[in-house]
């Protein structure tokens, strides 16, 4: 990562979070972070290799996910939420870009930049997150919690299923509108991919109000894990990581990246960045 960038978009909290953060979980359902490194001009994180690419590629080139497909998805992401949560941290940036396939088909979350530890019980005002996912009380500078994880959530199953996120604008801005004007305004039971189930699923995590969110009430997250569109799952499995993936990754050895779309490295060197905020890189 370019620190100058870093400066200049005032990210340095971020990143510091994001390294504090994967530097202390332990989560099968999380990628790892190895070491950090820098130097005059980057920063660096050595993360774990998740060489299955990712699942925005996935659901790119498949247009959308059938339940099987997104229920394996979501519950890989339930498990990574349940982990983070119960140790105080937020994630705040749930979407396909930024979960990560393994070599055995199983995903891990990544990209733990706008990651922050809140405590239990406790909220945070930061404005931050992907605009198609954000909740509305992090729209309307309310302070939130963990419940906006659960309204990405929702937003991720319906996304998953149908191949794009329910609420879309050429600015963010016009996303935010349609946000606040919440879910049931889409006209969801109208959604060819979308079957009853998964309908109820989403509208109990995007309520507007997060305290009546699917996951906040006494049983937390185990309300998710228990809906009607998880009926006959193997959690057991999934936690194990025991249970069959849908995903048949293939590979040609451990230094294959074919499953990641290639990109070309910018040849103008970046200026080096010396005001020290990278210090305990």
């Amino acid at each position: 990562m370019q620190k100058q960038h870093i400066v200049q978009t005032r990210q340095q909290e971020h990143v510091h979070f994001e390294k504090l953060i994967l530097s202390s979980v332990n989560s099968p359902f999380i990628c790892r972070l190895y070491a950090t490194f820098r130097d005059s001009k980057h920063v660096y994180m050595l993360l774990e290799a998740c060489l299955g690419g990712e699942l925005w590629t996935i659901l790119r080139d498949s247009h959308n996910l059938d339940d099987r497909t997104t229920r394996f998805c979501l519950a890989c992401c339930i498990e990574a939420l349940d982990y983070l949560h119960r140790h105080g941290i937020i994630y705040r940036d749930l979407k396909p870009e930024n979960m990560l396939i393994t070599a055995r088909g199983y995903i891990k979350m990544c990209d733990f930049g706008f990651a922050k530890f809140i405590g239990i019980g406790q909220k945070t005002w930061t404005f931050c997150g992907t605009p198609e996912y954000v909740a509305p009380e992090v729209i309307l500078n309310k302070g939130h919690d963990f419940a906006a994880d659960y309204w990405s959530l929702g937003i991720l199953t319906f996304e998953l299923l149908t191949g794009t996120p329910p609420f879309q604008a050429s600015e963010p801005i016009k996303i935010y509108m349609k946000t606040l004007k919440g879910i049931d305004a889409l006209g969801l039971a109208q959604n060819k991919y979308i079957c009853l189930k998964a309908l109820q699923f989403i509208r109990r995590l995007c309520r507007f109000n997060p305290s009546e969110r699917l996951g906040v009430g006494k049983h937390g997250i185990q309300e998710i894990r228990s809906h009607k569109y998880f009926q006959g799952f193997d959690w057991a499995a999934i936690a194990k990581q025991t249970l069959p993936t849908p995903f048949k990754v293939k590979l040609n050895g451990p230094l294959d990246c074919s499953n990641f779309d290639r990109f070309t490295m910018d040849e103008q060197e970046p200026p080096d960045e010396s005001s020290g905020w990278d210090d305990d890189f």
